[in-house]
């Protein structure tokens, strides 16, 4: 009897192990946000689908759920399905309908497991207990279920309507359920996007805390990469030093494809072939920062490689960390904004700060080489959902990134850092530990 119950543990260890390894958030944290969605839908129902697991050479980190779906569910195991049905009341032709949310699961497929490992199936007795929801059914009960929950005329769906050109992890699944019937004549089907949009929008404490940790990591890893530049070394052995760096700190993966430029590189935006050698006299732009528990950072530093900003160098890099200094100084909560066009912008301080001071080789301004947003949100994606229009409040969590790039002097510069709004409506820097100043940065490099 001994050796039974020992062997059940280890199974639901063994079965539980993908959550396991993720530091996940309480099970009543989703749920709140489910419920939150819920009151929004005006009595419509919430369909949404995770993707398959893939297999190949583009699955490097391996299976990574949508993040809207995580955000609701926490589940991070592939192919289940989101339902959630708000309360209604009794109208013609239907009862009365509960609060109701389902996690639809695939059956397990023991030939499967062999290569991708073993998942965790409808029918175990744990499920509920594991996932948060109360009612935990096989995916092949979808349409049953559909068919008992939604009226029987002219039903709302909410899920992830693609736009013209555009696919959805949804528009499959969602196309079979209505050749089987699945929906009453007159559906309509709504994008659910705008919605979690707004909802995320604004960072819950669990998730300010995964940000942290990430963020955390991150400087750990920048960090390193100063202590490890010197002409000589490579993009390359940059990147793969920083993803080192913050994957033994916990991080599955880099937050995006991390951005090591030196001299001319310095200055394209979105650099990553991360592949040429490091010169003495180089600038350096460092965009690079690691993924925890599928929260993202994103964190840039510019390097001397040779230690010691020139006199060029460091005038542009004053006046690209005073145009930060100056947007952080003029937030207010409750105000600022992030767009370029809205009330209040951070991004107009910055590109004023930047147009004031200092000249390019031909006497003109340096906004024009500013080309960029200032800033964009950080959560389960390195440039999140949110309304971009909405004033700053507490749970904001964002960038704030000036640069400027010079291609002709083959000068690029960049300093970005991770902000949040605490509940006072104070602005923190999740990332000051890591060096910001000209002086500072000099230390890190040159005193290695």
């Amino acid at each position: 009897m001994k050796r039974f119950l020992a062997l059940l543990f280890l199974c639901a260890c063994w079965i539980s192990q993908p959550l396991l390894s993720l530091d996940r958030q309480p099970n009543s944290d989703y749920q709140a946000r489910r419920q939150k969605l819920a009151g929004k839908t005006d009595g419509g129902v919430v369909l949404l689908f995770a993707s398959d697991e893939a297999e190949g050479p583009n699955d490097l980190y391996g299976y990574r759920p949508n993040d809207n779906f995580f955000y609701l569910s926490g589940w991070v195991e592939p192919g289940a399905a989101l339902l959630i049905a708000p309360p209604t009341p009794q109208q013609s032709g239907s009862g009365a309908r509960p609060y109701t949310e389902i996690l639809f699961l695939p059956n397990r497929n023991p030939s499967q497991e062999k290569w991708t490992g073993v998942k965790l199936g409808p029918e175990d007795s744990q499920a509920s207990a594991i996932t948060g929801f109360a009612r935990v059914e096989a995916l092949d009960n979808l349409r049953s279920e559909l068919v008992r929950l939604l009226p029987p005329q002219r039903a709302s769906i909410y899920t992830d309507v693609p736009s013209p050109g555009e696919d959805s992890i949804s528009a499959g699944p969602i196309e079979w359920l209505k050749r089987a019937n699945a929906f009453p004549v007159g559906t309509g089907f709504h994008d659910v996007r705008p919605m979690l949009s707004s909802l995320r929008t604004f960072k819950d404490a669990g998730e300010i805390e995964r940000i942290r940790k990430a963020a955390n990591a991150s400087v750990a890893a920048q960090l390193a990469a100063m202590h490890a530049m010197k002409p000589g070394t490579t993009e390359r052995e940059i990147s793969a030093l920083m993803q080192y760096e913050w994957g033994r700190r916990g991080c599955e993966r880099p937050a995006y494809a991390p951005i090591v430029g030196a001299g001319i590189n310095s200055t394209v935006l979105h650099y990553s072939d991360d592949s040429a050698p490091i010169r003495s006299g180089d600038l350096v732009v460092i965009d690079a920062a690691g993924e925890y528990s599928l929260y993202a950072s994103d964190i840039t530093r510019t390097l001397p490689a040779s230690g010691k900003f020139t006199p060029r160098q460091r005038e542009i890099y004053d006046i690209v960390w005073g145009a930060q200094q100056a947007a952080i100084a003029a937030f207010e909560s409750g105000k600022s904004t992030l767009g370029r066009e809205t009330p209040n912008s951070l991004y107009k301080v910055a590109l004023d700060y930047i147009n004031s001071h200092g000249k390019d080789s031909r006497g003109e301004k340096l906004g024009k080489y500013f080309p960029h947003g200032l800033s964009h949100y950080v959560g389960l994606n390195v440039h999140d959902a949110g309304d971009y229009d909405v004033p700053l409040g507490p749970g904001a969590v964002f960038t704030i990134e000036p640069g400027i790039y010079i291609p002709e002097e083959k000068l690029g510069l960049r300093i970005e850092d991770d902000f949040y709004v605490d509940e006072t409506g104070k602005l923190i820097n999740l990332t000051q530990a890591l060096p910001s100043t000209a002086d500072d940065v000099e230390r890190a490099t040159s005193g290695r």
